[in-house]
C-alpha cells in the first residue's frame, strides 16, 4: 500500500495539543477486571487452552502472513468457554491501543459524554465479539502497551490483542496469529523542516525514536548490522509508539520509525512533520491469539471473510483511514497453510 503526504489540518490534535494528550494516555487505563474461568486447560482467558499444534513454527515460517489456518465457522473448547462465561463476563477480552489515532483512541474533541475508544482496530474487535458472542458490544477492552502485547496473551490477560500487530516468524512462535487483515510497511517520520529524507544516509548521527518489541525495532537493528542504516544513527526505544511523537515535539528524538499506517495517523496529529521517503518494508497485521487456541484463529479468520465480503472493511477504511493513506480496494487476499 502506498502511503500519500498528509492532509495537515485535524483540530484539536496538533503540536502541544498532541503532546498533552499522549503525555495522558501512554498511561494504561486499569479497566474493570474480568473473573477469570477455572484453569482447567478449555478456556481462552484464564486457562493454557488446548495445543493441537496448527501454528507452524516460527524456525520453519518462509511467508508468515500465510501462515493461518483455514477459517471455521465451527465452535471449539476455547469458543465454548468464552460462550460460558456468566452474565456481564460473558464478554470478550480484547488488547488494543487507546493512543493510535484512527485507528484505537479516544478523541478528546468528541461530543459525547464518555470518550469512547474508536478506530479502525476497534471496528474490528466489535465485529469479532459480534459474529462469536451475537453482540458488538459484548467485549472489555484493555489498554496493552507496544510491549506488552505478547505477554498479555501468554498470560491469560486477554482473548487476543487487535492492535496493529504485525505478523512475524518470530512472533509466530510466541502466539497464534489470523490472517492478515491489512498491509503496511516501515516508514521514515520527521519535521517538515527536517533534512531526513528518508531510510538513507541522511540518518546518519540522528537520534531515532521507535517502540520497544516492535518490527521496527528489528529492522532498524538488523540494518546497522546489513549496513542499511548508517551506524552513527542512535536507536531508542519507549514503551508506546505515540511516545515517540512526543519525543518528537519535545526536541529529544530526530525521527521516528513506525509502520506507514501509524505514522499517518502521527503525522495527522501534528501539521509540523510528515512522513519521509517510501515505506522500506512490507508488514501485515493480524489479531493474536493464544498459541493452541486454534478454533478461535480460525473462527476469526471466518470473521475477516464476512467482514470484507459484507463491504465491513471497506466501510470502516474508508471511515477512518482513506483521508490519509488514500484509497484502498480492500485488505490482502487471505492464503492459509
Amino acid at each position: 500500500m502506498t502511503t500519500r503526504r498528509l492532509k495537515a489540518s485535524l483540530k484539536g490534535w496538533g503540536g502541544v495539543g498532541a503532546m498533552a494528550v499522549a503525555c495522558t494516555l501512554t498511561a494504561v487505563i486499569a479497566l474493570p477486571p474480568l473473573t477469570h474461568a477455572a484453569q482447567d486447560g478449555s478456556t481462552g482467558v484464564g486457562g493454557p487452552g488446548v495445543a493441537t499444534g496448527l501454528q507452524t513454527k516460527a524456525e520453519k515460517c518462509t511467508a508468515p502472513e500465510d501462515q493461518s489456518p483455514p477459517p471455521s465457522g465451527a465452535d471449539g473448547p476455547t469458543i465454548t468457554a468464552i460462550k460460558n462465561r456468566v452474565g456481564d463476563k460473558r464478554k470478550l477480552v480484547i488488547g488494543v491501543d487507546q493512543n493510535s489515532y484512527r485507528w484505537g483512541y479516544r478523541d478528546p474533541n468528541s461530543t459525547k459524554k464518555t470518550s469512547e475508544l474508536e478506530g479502525f482496530d476497534i471496528d474490528l474487535a466489535h465485529r469479532i465479539a459480534e459474529e462469536i458472542l451475537g453482540d458488538k458490544d459484548a467485549v472489555v477492552f484493555r489498554a496493552i502497551p507496544t510491549n506488552q502485547r505478547i505477554p498479555a496473551i501468554q498470560n491469560g490477560d486477554v482473548d487476543m490483542v487487535v492492535r496493529t500487530m504485525t505478523i512475524t516468524c518470530k512472533r509466530l512462535d510466541e502466539v497464534a496469529f489470523s490472517a492478515p487483515y491489512f498491509q503496511t510497511g516501515q516508514q521514515v517520520l520527521a519535521p517538515k523542516k527536517s533534512t531526513i529524507r528518508g531510510y538513507d544516509k541522511s540518518l546518519a548521527d540522528k537520534r531515532i525514536c521507535t517502540a520497544a518489541t516492535s518490527t521496527a525495532y528489528d529492522t532498524l537493528t538488523a540494518g546497522k548490522t546489513k549496513g542499511d542504516l548508517p551506524g552513527s544513527a542512535r536507536v531508542f526505544t519507549v514503551p508506546n509508539q505515540l511516545d515517540c511523537l512526543v519525543r518528537l515535539q519535545l526536541g529529544m528524538a530526530d525521527a521516528v520509525v513506525t509502520d506507514g499506517a501509524l505514522a499517518a495517523g502521527q503525522a495527522a496529529q501534528d501539521p509540523t512533520v510528515e512522513l519521509k521517503g517510501d515505506p522500506f518494508t512490507e508488514e501485515y497485521y493480524g489479531v493474536a491469539m493464544k498459541k493452541g487456541s486454534d478454533d478461535l484463529v480460525r473462527r476469526v479468520n471466518q470473521v475477516l471473510v464476512d467482514y470484507r465480503n459484507s463491504g465491513g472493511w471497506q466501510e470502516s477504511y474508508n471511515k477512518w483511514l482513506a483521508a490519509d493513506l488514500g484509497p484502498s480496494s480492500g485488505p490482502p487476499a487471505p492464503k492459509y497453510k
